[in-house]
Protein backbone atom coordinates (compact mmCIF):
# COMPACT_ATOMS: atom_id res chain seq x y z
CA UNK A 1 0.00 0.00 0.00
CA UNK A 2 1.28 3.47 -0.87
CA UNK A 3 2.51 5.71 1.94
CA UNK A 4 1.46 9.30 2.59
CA UNK A 5 4.19 11.89 3.17
CA UNK A 6 4.09 15.53 4.26
CA UNK A 7 7.18 17.49 3.33
CA UNK A 8 7.85 21.24 3.55
CA UNK A 9 10.51 23.82 4.34
CA UNK A 10 10.12 24.97 7.93
CA UNK A 11 11.68 27.58 10.19
CA UNK A 12 13.40 26.44 13.40
CA UNK A 13 10.40 27.75 15.36
CA UNK A 14 8.05 25.57 13.31
CA UNK A 15 6.50 27.72 10.57
CA UNK A 16 6.26 27.13 6.81
CA UNK A 17 5.48 30.81 6.17
CA UNK A 18 6.12 33.88 8.30
CA UNK A 19 3.53 36.22 9.84
CA UNK A 20 3.13 38.05 6.52
CA UNK A 21 2.83 34.79 4.56
CA UNK A 22 6.34 35.24 3.18
CA UNK A 23 8.95 32.57 2.66
CA UNK A 24 11.87 34.89 1.88
CA UNK A 25 13.78 33.14 4.68
CA UNK A 26 14.13 30.04 2.44
CA UNK A 27 16.74 31.39 -0.01
CA UNK A 28 17.63 29.26 -3.03
CA UNK A 29 20.31 26.73 -2.21
CA UNK A 30 21.39 24.29 -4.92
CA UNK A 31 22.16 21.44 -2.52
CA UNK A 32 18.75 21.71 -0.82
CA UNK A 33 17.00 22.12 -4.18
CA UNK A 34 18.66 18.92 -5.47
CA UNK A 35 17.25 17.10 -2.42
CA UNK A 36 13.76 18.27 -3.40
CA UNK A 37 14.34 16.87 -6.90
CA UNK A 38 15.42 13.53 -5.45
CA UNK A 39 12.34 13.45 -3.23
CA UNK A 40 9.82 14.39 -5.94
CA UNK A 41 11.12 11.53 -8.10
CA UNK A 42 9.70 9.13 -5.47
CA UNK A 43 6.21 10.68 -5.56
CA UNK A 44 3.43 9.01 -7.52
CA UNK A 45 0.72 11.63 -6.90
CA UNK A 46 0.72 14.98 -5.12
CA UNK A 47 -2.22 16.32 -3.09
CA UNK A 48 -2.37 20.11 -2.82
CA UNK A 49 -4.58 22.72 -1.26
CA UNK A 50 -5.62 25.75 -3.32
CA UNK A 51 -2.90 28.12 -2.06
CA UNK A 52 -0.03 25.74 -2.73
CA UNK A 53 -1.53 24.75 -6.09
CA UNK A 54 -1.66 28.41 -7.13
CA UNK A 55 1.94 28.92 -5.97
CA UNK A 56 3.12 25.85 -7.88
CA UNK A 57 1.34 26.84 -11.14
CA UNK A 58 4.55 28.62 -12.10
CA UNK A 59 6.20 25.22 -12.68
CA UNK A 60 3.61 24.20 -15.30
CA UNK A 61 5.21 26.63 -17.78
CA UNK A 62 8.61 27.22 -16.18
CA UNK A 63 10.33 25.20 -18.90
CA UNK A 64 9.67 28.16 -21.23
CA UNK A 65 11.80 30.47 -19.05
CA UNK A 66 15.22 30.77 -20.76
CA UNK A 67 16.86 31.97 -17.54
CA UNK A 68 16.28 28.71 -15.63
CA UNK A 69 19.28 26.56 -14.81
CA UNK A 70 19.40 22.81 -15.42
CA UNK A 71 18.17 21.90 -11.91
CA UNK A 72 15.08 24.10 -12.20
CA UNK A 73 14.35 22.72 -15.68
CA UNK A 74 14.66 19.19 -14.30
CA UNK A 75 12.24 20.03 -11.47
CA UNK A 76 9.78 21.62 -13.92
CA UNK A 77 9.79 18.51 -16.14
CA UNK A 78 9.13 16.19 -13.19
CA UNK A 79 6.47 18.47 -11.69
CA UNK A 80 4.65 18.91 -14.99
CA UNK A 81 4.30 15.11 -15.51
CA UNK A 82 3.35 14.40 -11.90
CA UNK A 83 -0.37 13.69 -11.32
CA UNK A 84 -1.83 16.23 -8.90
CA UNK A 85 -5.08 16.30 -6.93
CA UNK A 86 -6.19 19.79 -5.90
CA UNK A 87 -8.59 20.22 -2.98
CA UNK A 88 -10.56 23.43 -3.23
CA UNK A 89 -14.08 24.71 -2.75
CA UNK A 90 -13.35 27.98 -4.58
CA UNK A 91 -11.58 26.92 -7.79
CA UNK A 92 -13.72 25.93 -10.76
CA UNK A 93 -10.91 24.44 -12.87
CA UNK A 94 -7.27 23.37 -12.67
CA UNK A 95 -4.49 23.19 -15.24
CA UNK A 96 -1.95 20.66 -16.39
CA UNK A 97 -1.87 17.12 -15.04
CA UNK A 98 -4.23 17.97 -12.17
CA UNK A 99 -7.78 17.19 -11.19
CA UNK A 100 -10.03 19.12 -8.84
CA UNK A 101 -11.68 17.62 -5.74
CA UNK A 102 -14.03 19.63 -3.53
CA UNK A 103 -14.02 17.38 -0.46
CA UNK A 104 -13.50 13.87 0.82
CA UNK A 105 -9.82 13.93 1.83
CA UNK A 106 -10.03 10.61 3.71
CA UNK A 107 -11.83 8.91 0.84
CA UNK A 108 -9.36 10.26 -1.72
CA UNK A 109 -6.35 9.12 0.29
CA UNK A 110 -7.82 5.66 0.83
CA UNK A 111 -8.63 5.34 -2.87
CA UNK A 112 -5.11 6.38 -3.86
CA UNK A 113 -3.52 4.08 -1.26
CA UNK A 114 -5.21 1.02 -2.72
CA UNK A 115 -5.00 1.89 -6.39
CA UNK A 116 -2.09 0.33 -8.28
CA UNK A 117 0.78 2.68 -8.85
CA UNK A 118 4.30 3.49 -7.83
CA UNK A 119 5.49 6.23 -5.57
CA UNK A 120 4.31 7.95 -2.43
CA UNK A 121 1.22 10.07 -2.01
CA UNK A 122 2.65 13.46 -1.11
CA UNK A 123 0.64 16.13 0.68
CA UNK A 124 1.60 19.76 0.24
CA UNK A 125 0.28 22.66 2.24
CA UNK A 126 -0.22 22.99 5.98
CA UNK A 127 -4.02 23.16 5.95
CA UNK A 128 -4.46 20.03 3.85
CA UNK A 129 -1.76 18.21 5.84
CA UNK A 130 -3.49 19.19 9.10
CA UNK A 131 -6.69 17.56 7.82
CA UNK A 132 -4.81 14.39 6.90
CA UNK A 133 -3.01 14.37 10.28
CA UNK A 134 -6.32 14.68 12.16
CA UNK A 135 -7.50 11.62 10.24
CA UNK A 136 -4.32 9.73 11.12
CA UNK A 137 -3.45 9.49 7.41
CA UNK A 138 0.16 10.76 7.39
CA UNK A 139 2.83 8.04 7.42
CA UNK A 140 5.93 10.27 7.24
CA UNK A 141 6.83 13.83 8.13
CA UNK A 142 9.76 15.34 6.21
CA UNK A 143 11.09 18.73 7.23
CA UNK A 144 13.89 20.87 5.85
CA UNK A 145 14.53 23.06 8.87
CA UNK A 146 16.04 26.47 8.12
CA UNK A 147 18.18 28.16 10.77
CA UNK A 148 15.84 31.09 11.30
CA UNK A 149 13.13 32.08 13.80
CA UNK A 150 10.26 33.82 12.01
CA UNK A 151 8.16 34.46 15.11
CA UNK A 152 4.79 33.23 13.86
CA UNK A 153 2.82 32.45 10.75
CA UNK A 154 1.56 29.18 9.31
CA UNK A 155 2.69 26.24 11.47
CA UNK A 156 4.22 23.11 9.93
CA UNK A 157 2.68 20.77 12.49
CA UNK A 158 -1.07 20.69 13.01
CA UNK A 159 -2.48 21.05 16.49
CA UNK A 160 -3.62 17.56 17.39
CA UNK A 161 -5.55 16.41 20.41
CA UNK A 162 -3.45 13.28 20.72
CA UNK A 163 0.15 12.21 20.95
CA UNK A 164 1.81 10.90 17.80
CA UNK A 165 5.09 9.05 18.31
CA UNK A 166 7.64 9.44 15.52
CA UNK A 167 10.63 7.29 14.59
CA UNK A 168 13.66 9.00 13.05
CA UNK A 169 14.37 7.47 9.63
CA UNK A 170 16.96 9.86 8.23
CA UNK A 171 18.70 13.13 8.92
CA UNK A 172 21.07 15.23 6.84
CA UNK A 173 22.73 18.59 7.38
CA UNK A 174 23.37 20.72 4.31
CA UNK A 175 26.30 23.11 3.96
CA UNK A 176 23.86 26.05 4.28
CA UNK A 177 22.86 24.93 7.79
CA UNK A 178 19.49 23.54 6.66
CA UNK A 179 18.74 20.23 8.39
CA UNK A 180 16.59 17.58 6.70
CA UNK A 181 14.76 15.19 9.01
CA UNK A 182 12.51 12.34 7.99
CA UNK A 183 10.25 10.74 10.58
CA UNK A 184 7.93 7.75 10.25
CA UNK A 185 4.74 7.79 12.28
CA UNK A 186 4.81 5.17 15.03
CA UNK A 187 2.03 4.31 17.41
CA UNK A 188 -0.69 6.94 17.70
CA UNK A 189 -2.18 7.38 21.14
CA UNK A 190 -5.96 7.60 21.43
CA UNK A 191 -7.38 11.01 22.38
CA UNK A 192 -8.32 11.17 26.07
CA UNK A 193 -11.69 9.61 26.81
CA UNK A 194 -11.54 7.25 23.82
CA UNK A 195 -10.55 3.62 23.78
Amino acid sequence: MRGVTYSMNVSLDGYIAGPDGGINWTPPDEEVFRSWIDEIREVGVHLLGRRLYETMLYWETADQDPSLDDSRLEWAAIWKRLPKVVFSTTLSAVQGNARLVSGGLAEEIERLRTEPGKGDIAIGGATLAAGAAELGQIDEYRARVYPVLVGGGIPFFPRLERQVDLELVETRTFNSGVVYSRYRVGRQAEPEGES
